[in-house]
């Protein structure tokens, strides 16, 4: 017989309130309150769209294949009605599009089937060139070419699509075919069982033998709900959409899909549905509704939609990326102290190795003191030659850098950390404190912004080769007390104070590609005063900072737009946190609230929540 100790691999702990060892699923006896309390993983009850960096060509009537992470979008036009069309393709990393070659015949209202490496594309309109209308075409890709290969059966445009191989598809639906179904086998087309309502503009998605085909519109222009469901041989009709429209996206199979977007009386929706089997349910809308757009995605819990018209007649390049309910929630966890409570000082690291070097604390004021943190406590070591506050640092805890700041006055001071000692280096150009930097190690990185003077911001930007300061291009906008994080080549500044008009907190965001800074989304919070965590410009955090008052509010950047996530657990401005990405996780330290604290803080992308049984 299985026991609890067997199965979890330990006793039923008896504990006097919440048992701060407890792992995920553990059960233990509150003796406090006389109950039984166990934990559960903490996630997400619903599911959203967030923002993606946009295509690189803005357009509709356009198709895609593949993942969330791992597509291509291929074909459609600028504007309606569709001309002229596009053969341009662009593959999806997951975080940014790149343009690569492009299909053999330019064309617009197609349907798509495969993955990122093994596409399809087939049928869509050519116009007013030769053949003046729906066409047959299919065209198969490899990852870097496409190739023609052999022909629908019947040319249509507005038809859905399914399959996730360039070996496997189907075609349904469409102009003027519109209930054909037609089978790819890798070399032909073959007309399998029609749809049981013919109409155009439906979406599909699956594979060849378990498909869903949704939505659309039929010959008298009447928009519909009707859902089919495909099991290799058959269509069968099933639950409607809730919201009836044409031209949507959708992403799934017959048992789990998740429909978005679509034109629906009198114009584009944003509306999303997700499917159970037998089902819709009514979701979060996409942030830009739209119609036209290219879909993917292998289920219902992960879809991405580019481009399509919102309004017509201008295509859009937004991108927008699909998560279910289920996605685990970070949050943050309290990790030892520092020995010294101060604010502002230079910090880099992770939760497993870190270094915080610096601040001014109650007394004596500012300091030279220095420590490195193991993971589970923080260790004094040599301090710096220096004693300075504001400054901007980088680095990891055995190769980093930390330069200007206040001594209390304005430096140019550059010193080297090798793990045991600080070695003062070259200057930097300009004199100043609250700058930001970024980079990776001792002999590389950038620091920007700062405040150089009484009432005024900068926009210097110098780079930091292991022995010179060079000046480069500068911030599109002055500020000073920003968040930085990433690299020498790759970097992001945000946030930040404007001391020009518009003065005030900012929510600005800059993406540094090694040579310009690019204005870039902004974030939800402004403020300044804050920790910037991350080791690449597509991939941050932005901690706490100051407001009107202290902040705890916590922004993940994903590349290409900032969303709210779990707070800090001690709101705070004059922050500091570490170069880090997910793996190891982020750490933040110091900082004041409203006196200088020694809190420190390390993110975790899973959390747990406490259940208490009745």
């Amino acid at each position: 017989m299985a026991t609890y100790k067997g199965t979890v691999g330990t006793a039923v702990v008896n504990y006097a309130g919440n048992y701060p060892g407890a792992v995920e699923g553990e059960l233990w006896y509150d003796s406090s309150n006389y109950v039984w309390k166990y934990n559960y993983p903490n996630v997400t009850s619903a599911g959203s769209w967030r923002t993606g960096n946009n295509l690189n060509t803005a357009r509709g009537y356009t198709a895609s294949a593949g993942t969330q992470t791992a597509s291509i979008t291929f074909g459609g036009s600028p504007q309606a009605p569709a001309t002229p069309q596009l053969a341009n393709t662009e593959s999806y990393d997951g975080t940014t599009f790149s343009e690569v070659n492009d299909l053999n015949s330019a064309r617009a209202v197609l349907a798509g089937a495969g993955t990122s490496t093994a596409g399809l594309a087939f049928g869509g309109t050519i116009f007013p060139t030769a053949p003046n209308g729906p066409v047959a075409f299919t065209e198969s890709w490899n990852g870097t070419n496409w190739t023609e290969v052999n022909d629908l059966n019947s040319a249509r445009q507005a038809l859905g699509g399914a399959g996730t191989t360039n070996t496997e598809a189907l075609a349904f639906g469409g102009e003027p075919a519109a209930a054909v179904t037609e089978q790819w086998n890798g070399t032909n087309w073959t007309e399998v069982s029609d749809l049981n309502t013919g109409r155009r503009g439906v979406a599909g998605s699956g594979v060849y033998t378990a498909a869903i085909a949704v939505a659309g519109i039929d010959g008298p222009n009447t928009r519909q709900a009707l859902t089919e469901s495909w099991n290799g041989s058959a269509w069968t009709e099933v639950g409607d959409v809730n919201t009836a429209r044409r031209s949507g996206g959708n992403s799934g199979d017959n048992t789990a899909s998740v429909f978005f977007g679509g034109n629906a009386a009198p114009g584009d929706t944003g509306a999303t549905e997700l499917w159970n089997g037998s089902s819709w349910a009514e979701q979060n809308d996409l942030n830009v509704p739209r119609a036209y757009m290219g879909a993917s995605g292998a289920s219902s819990t992960s879809a991405l939609s580019a481009g399509g018209f919102n309004p017509a007649p201008t295509g859009t390049a937004a991108t927008e990326e699909w998560t279910g309910a289920g996605a685990q929630i970070g949050a943050w966890t309290t990790g030892g102290d520092l020995n010294t409570a101060r604010k502002a000082g230079m910090g880099y690291g992770d939760t497993e190795a870190a270094m915080f070097a610096g601040g001014e604390d109650p007394s004596p004021g500012v300091t030279a003191d220095t420590e490195v943190y193991n993971g589970t406590n923080w260790t004094e070591v040599n301090n710096l030659n220096t004693a300075r506050w504001a400054g901007a640092s980088f680095g990891t805890d055995t190769s980093g850098i930390a330069v200007n700041g206040g001594a209390p006055s304005r430096v140019d001071n550059t010193e080297s950390w090798n793990g045991t000692n600080w070695t003062e280096v070259n200057d930097t150009n300009d004199t100043t404190y609250f700058n930001a930097g970024a980079g990776a190690s001792n002999s590389s990185g950038i620091e920007f912004g700062g405040n150089p003077g009484p009432g005024v911001g900068s926009a210097l930007t110098e780079s930091w080769n292991g022995t010179n300061w060079t000046e480069v291009n500068d911030l599109n906008t002055p500020r000073a007390s920003m968040g930085g994080a990433g690299t020498a080549t790759a970097a992001l500044g945000f946030a930040g104070y404007q001391y020009t008009s518009p003065a005030g907190r900012k929510t600005l965001t800059e993406s540094w590609n090694g040579t310009n800074w690019t204005e870039v989304g902004d974030m939800n919070q402004q403020r300044n005063s804050l920790a910037g965590t991350g080791a690449t410009n597509t991939s941050a955090f932005a901690v706490g900072g100051q407001d009107t008052a202290v902040i705890a509010n916590t922004e993940e950047w994903n590349g290409a737009s900032w969303t709210e996530v779990a707070d800090i657990n001690v709101a705070r401005g004059g922050i500091r946190g570490g170069r880090a990405s997910n793996s190891p996780a982020a750490i933040v330290m110091g900082g004041e609230n409203p006196t200088a604290t020694a809190a420190t803080e390390e993110w975790n992308t899973t959390s747990n929540v406490i259940k208490t049984l009745e």
